[in-house]
């Protein structure tokens, strides 16, 4: 079992979507397109990349953790590099991305051009 800390180097990226495309057309996407590649990627230090969608499958949130700035910031590298790219902004419109954690300032300049907020990291526990 964890400790309560005071101190945590984990970033969670919390990006809230409109669907574009229909529904089950976006669902094969994640699926079998985006999740897998992003999955082959083998990122040593991403904890979870995981979608969610809402009931009538009309909004979508991408939820992201890494240990650290350094692996956050790894991932927004393989996303610019990768393929697939272009096609999440063909499946869907972003309304906003919510950074928690304590970004470092190539984290804050890199999601700022995205329209990101940030809160830091207070308080609180893991247990895994």
């Amino acid at each position: 079992m964890g400790e309560l800390n005071e101190n945590s180097d984990r970033i969670f990226f919390i990006i809230q979507c409109d669907v574009k495309s229909n529904h089950d057309e976006f669902q094969k996407w994640i699926k079998d397109r985006a999740s897998k590649y992003v999955f082959n990627l083998k990122e040593e230090n991403t904890i979870s990349y995981e979608w969610h969608l809402s009931e009538d499958n009309t909004e979508a949130t991408l939820v992201e953790s890494f240990v650290d700035n350094d692996a956050a910031m790894q991932r927004l590298a393989n996303h610019a590099a990768s393929p697939i790219a272009e096609e999440v902004l063909e499946q869907v419109d972003i309304k906003g991305v919510l950074c928690l954690g304590n970004a470092k300032q190539d984290l804050i300049d890199t999601l700022t051009a995205w329209g990101a907020k940030f809160q830091r990291h207070f308080c609180g526990f893991n247990h895994r």
